[in-house]
């Protein structure tokens, strides 16, 4: 496996991202793994790894470049989550898509990297992105996942329900069913307005799970969900990402 840390230039900033992809395998697809509000930490990195693994270039950059090149959350301190809140105000679908379009920019200068095959991830905070951004590169973006996603269908101009008709890529949606942040309710508008607009992809309620089921800094931790959120996301990813090259 080949990483390395790297720092690409946006015109907003310097966005600090880690890329890793597996050793003298290329051109491999692309996925663009975008962080959960505790920050680009270990945990990320692995999975990102995981990912690549399976035959992936991953790029996983920092969403906070714009205020600070670093953060991960202290999970016992207050203040901490202080400061992840304060970071987390500064970001939204628009801002993330511009860097989304950044990442790609970079994956096609990369010889290692098939950059006309891309996937989005995104976890609680970064599940909108990930569906907003397949929208605004609906060229190169094949399959985009969420996982506890939130405010995917909220009254605002920038809810990523609005712009589904505008996408191609399979989607994969994940819920918990119990979660603060995202209510089941929820939940069933974004998938009754995949269904009203013909949206490729499904959307699962993993019952009996709790927000953050996938990781294992969080308290919520389920390891079988885990097992079964990574079974969906490859699978998505190998079909439309792989399949058929």
């Amino acid at each position: 496996m080949a990483e390395r840390e790297i720092v690409i230039e946006t015109g907003e900033g310097s966005m600090g991202t880690f890329v890793v992809h597996p050793d003298g395998t290329g051109p491999s697809p692309v996925v663009v793994f975008l962080m959960d509000a505790p920050g680009k930490r270990p945990l990320l990195h692995d999975m990102a790894r995981t990912l690549a693994g399976h035959g992936y270039v991953v790029l996983l950059p920092n969403l906070y470049y714009r205020t600070t090149p670093a953060f991960e959350l202290d999970f016992s301190s207050r203040e901490s989550f202080g400061r992840m809140r304060e970071l987390m105000s500064n970001l939204g679908n628009r801002a993330v898509a511009r860097d989304v379009a950044a990442l790609i920019a970079h994956a096609d200068a990369d010889p290692a990297a098939d950059a006309s095959r891309v996937g989005l991830l995104g976890y609680c905070m970064s599940g909108p992105f990930a569906i907003w951004s397949a929208a605004e590169r609906r060229d190169r973006v094949r399959a985009a996942a969420s996982f506890y996603g939130v405010r995917l269908h909220v009254d605002a101009a920038d809810s990523p329900h609005l712009r589904l008709p505008e996408i191609d890529a399979e989607l994969y949606v994940a819920a918990a069913e119990h979660d603060d942040y995202v209510p089941l309710d929820m939940v069933d508008r974004f998938e009754a307005a995949m269904q009203a607009v013909g949206t490729r992809g499904r959307v699962e309620r993993y019952w009996g799970t709790h927000h953050g089921f996938a990781f294992d800094d969080r308290p919520a931790y389920d390891p079988v969900a885990d097992r079964r959120h990574w079974d969906a996301l490859l699978d998505l990813f190998a079909r439309n990402l792989r399949d058929g090259r």
